[in-house]
């Protein structure tokens, strides 16, 4: 959903990406299913969602939570600081915003 980590350098965001692997997650693990992961890219100065990618257990109804979060035009800050109960699989939703690592373009 939304820009890929490749379209948002050429549109001049200043792009920050993180990844977080569905093998961290504890429901992911109990299901037998942990292959995959979310990969968020976001724009570093203002913390908005530019684009999210999931590959895993469940995508299609976790993908919602970002489309609504992009349409409202919502920051990462504020995906951390909403409730995401334990063990869910949209645990890996706040994981992936908490922890933006690396420079998204070079």
């Amino acid at each position: 959903m939304g820009l890929t980590q490749s379209q948002a350098c050429e549109q001049g965001y200043e792009v920050q990406v993180s990844r977080f692997p569905f093998q961290a997650n504890g429901k992911a693990l109990g299901l037998g299913d942990a292959a995959g992961f979310v990969k968020l890219v976001s724009d570093a100065r203002r913390g908005e969602i530019l684009g999210v990618h999931m590959i895993g257990p469940e995508v299609t109804e976790l993908l919602p939570e970002y489309v609504l979060a992009r349409n409202h035009e919502l920051t990462l800050h504020e995906i951390v600081r909403s409730v995401h109960a334990h063990p869910t699989l949209s645990e890996a939703l706040s994981e992936v915003a908490a922890r933006p690592t690396s420079p998204g373009c070079k």
